[in-house]
């Protein structure tokens, strides 16, 4: 989702975007910027896997519903991982999320984590 071939696009709206979170599943602060995401709303699910909730120190978190409504929208933040960095969000995410690609408002392609 990237023109570099060796970099990926992710857009993330919740707790990939915590410090402690990024340093954990990728071994780094990751620099990330602006955009929104239309036709999605914003909701929350509770997470079971002990081991994310520790690390994120919250027992819900943020799950989007693609509703295809141009008026719904969510605001968040595009990372630029590695496919490995890519491969271990894949890891750090519940089987409550399954990894699409949308357009964001900027117009680019980006991975992102919607609800199941």
């Amino acid at each position: 989702m990237s023109d570099d071939p060796g970099r990926e696009l992710l857009f993330s709206y919740g707790t990939l975007l915590l410090p402690e979170v990024q340093l954990d599943t990728f071994g780094r602060r990751v620099a990330s910027d602006e955009d929104v995401l239309p036709g999605y709303r914003l909701e929350w699910t509770d997470i079971d896997d002990e081991r994310v909730t520790a690390l994120s120190g919250l027992g819900a978190h943020p799950i989007l519903r693609r509703t295809g409504d141009p008026r719904d929208r969510v605001f968040g933040r595009v990372l630029e991982l590695s496919s490995d960095e890519l491969d271990a969000a894949d890891e750090y995410e519940v089987s409550l999320y399954r990894r699409t690609s949308a357009v964001l408002s900027s117009g680019r392609e980006a991975w992102v984590y919607v609800g199941v």
